[in-house]
């Protein structure tokens, strides 16, 4: 499907790859659009909705300036895929409940992290030296870090809200492992430190801005090249930290299903993240928050929701898309509103046949509070083509 729309309030265009935009989204996009560094346009996708100063769902390519809040505090936040050989009939009701319950053990989630003699230290160490350098020139990091600065425990951990494991099962009958994780608690405090860093900036230098959340910092000032060394950091350790998680549920797999193997390299992709791209003949900072890359041939992981479908998909390398797509299905609500409006039955009926939480702690993310994923896939059809199409079988969450 084509753009569903153009929005041309603003100084640059804004390309929207859905009808269904709410006007907050709407107003934070047209902000976005306004600011003098914009290149060429903002795409927006079709899981787009409102965030914290930038839309999640939404690309933004920018000349010799990065903000910090469109990267987001979830830096490097994304997702991990591996096809396994097993298949439906070596799996059941009752080997799927000792798979919840041994990944729920093997690792922690929400505000949990590893105790000491089970913290991956050996994985962590190579990050050590480059997070000292990066808090010697910022020794207020450290106190930003506060209760997150066991970054070392919180490797091959999960955390809370819309992250999850699952096992699931794809149009074969193939068994899968999926999973969806960022930086943790260190990301979010590098996250959290630039974004105020960025927003005494504008004050210090008199820029007024639509919204102070698009706070930014130029190329050549004073903190620009530490807050992509920084950033740079985060988005390798979430990678890591998706990589040692996928390690600990194939072992937990491992204790209750017959002997398997990989028969698929592993998809591992940020959605919330900033990097060096060349597009419309510029080389650019391009900032995914709630994106992922979906240049031509590259491998994608769409989610939908705890009761929903998900999709590996390949990206057809779009250029008006900045060679991205959708991160998932997108809320449609917020989580108070979901909270208001579902109950615990809401969220068993919806999950039905699905072996997770059916409980009040996680009723933020029941499936109505996200939008359809299958009109999210219609309406990027010209961004990717579907490869796999997955459904949860097993789903943890913080």
């Amino acid at each position: 499907m084509p753009i569903k729309q153009v929005i041309t309030e603003g100084e640059k265009p804004v390309k929207v790859w859905t009808d269904e935009l709410d006007p907050s989204a709407r107003a934070q996009l047209v902000s976005l659009s306004k600011l003098p560094f914009i290149h060429r346009h903002v795409a927006a996708m079709p899981d787009v909705h409102s965030g914290i100063g930038a839309t999640i769902g939404s690309v933004i390519a920018t000349h010799q300036a990065i903000i910090p809040a469109a990267v987001g505090v979830d830096i490097g936040c994304g997702m991990a895929a591996v096809r396994l050989s097993l298949r439906a009939n070596d799996i059941d009701e009752k080997s799927l409940k000792k798979l919840f319950d041994q990944i729920s053990r093997d690792v922690p989630v929400g505000r949990n992290q590893h105790k000491d003699e089970r913290a991956l230290t050996e994985v962590a160490r190579p990050f050590d030296a480059q997070l000292a350098a990066m808090t010697g020139k910022h020794p207020q990091l450290l106190k930003a870090f506060g209760r997150f600065s066991n970054w070392v425990n919180q490797m091959g951990t999960l955390g809370g809200g819309n992250h999850f494991i699952e096992v699931c099962l794809d149009e074969a009958d193939q068994v899968w492992v999926m999973l969806h994780s960022g930086s943790r608690g260190i990301g979010n405090a590098i996250g959290h430190y630039f974004i105020e860093l960025a927003r005494r900036d504008m004050e210090r230098w008199f820029i007024q801005l639509p919204d102070r959340d698009l706070a930014y910092f130029p190329e050549g000032s004073e903190h620009f090249d530490d807050y992509v060394e920084a950033v740079s950091w985060a988005q390798s350790y979430a990678r890591e930290n998706r990589d040692q998680m996928m390690q600990l549920v194939l072992a937990a797999l491992a204790r209750h299903l017959p002997p398997f193997q990989a028969t698929m390299a592993v998809v591992n992709c940020h959605h919330n993240y900033v990097d060096r791209e060349h597009h419309f003949g510029k080389n650019v900072w391009v900032t995914r928050k709630g994106a992922i890359r979906a240049r031509e041939g590259d491998l994608g992981i769409i989610p939908g929701s705890m009761g929903a479908r998900s999709y590996i998909v390949r990206g057809r390398g779009n250029p008006e898309s900045f060679c991205s797509c959708a991160h998932g299905a997108g809320r449609r609500m917020s989580r108070t509103a979901a909270e208001h409006q579902f109950t615990v039955e809401d969220l068993a009926a919806q999950t039905a046949g699905v072996i997770c939480r059916k409980d009040k702690g996680v009723l933020d993310e029941i499936p109505g509070a996200y939008k359809d994923i299958d009109q999210v896939m219609a309406n990027q059809a010209d961004l990717v083509e579907v490869v796999h199409t997955l459904k949860q079988v097993v789903c943890v969450k913080g």
